[in-house]
């Protein structure tokens, strides 16, 4: 069994005009796919060949020796999950029981809202921002490079890819106003909701 680059959920140009088809063929089809492509090669003759992503990440993660296999593991694993993140026509305000949760863990949609875009654009260098319900609370975080949120009873909902190459080619150097495009325009409430379960 081979790693495959997953399919878009919608087409490259979607989501245009707040994310271009452009940055999507460099995003996706450039660097989501030679993470899969360099995936395929690491595993090839190993004991890791055959095993599913979420083992591979499992089988590396936390190893210094095994670096190269985590992190082009895991980024297939963001990405992927990041292209589910948003939609043609998403983003404003969630509702339903996602909604409540907010309102509950933060106080309001505005306070999350800040809370998400301060995590994102604080996060130095490459990385992700993350809602991650944990324990049963709503709870955002932030993570380096290709790392995820995986500590005990963390399960994600919903990321913002901060990696330059995620923005550049559309906002140049102005992370805010990409993640506010993120939070106003871009976000599938309805795939944070599914994955509530």
């Amino acid at each position: 069994m081979t790693f495959e680059l997953p399919a878009l959920p919608y087409a490259e140009n979607a989501l245009e005009p707040y994310y271009s088809a452009r940055t999507i063929s460099f995003h996706y089809g450039k660097h989501h796919k030679a993470y899969v492509d360099n995936l395929n090669k690491l595993v090839a003759g190993t004991d890791l060949e055959g095993k599913s992503l979420e083992e591979v990440i499992a089988a590396s993660a936390g190893n210094p020796a095994k670096a190269g296999l985590f992190n082009n593991a895991a980024q297939i694993w963001n990405h992927t999950f990041f292209w589910q993140c948003m939609k043609p026509g998403g983003g404003s305000r969630p509702t339903g029981r996602i909604a409540q949760m907010i309102d509950e863990a933060f106080g309001s949609y505005e306070a999350f809202a800040a809370q998400f875009k301060a995590a994102a654009i604080g996060r130095f260098g490459s990385g992700w921002a993350w809602l991650v319900l944990e324990n049963g609370k709503l709870k955002i975080t932030s993570t380096p490079n290709a790392e995820m949120p995986v500590p005990p009873g963390q399960h994600a909902l919903l990321t913002v890819d901060v990696w330059e190459h995620a923005y550049y080619l559309d906002y140049q150097n102005r992370r805010p106003d990409f993640v506010q495009t993120f939070l106003d325009k871009l976000i599938n409430w309805d795939f944070v909701a599914k994955n509530l379960g």
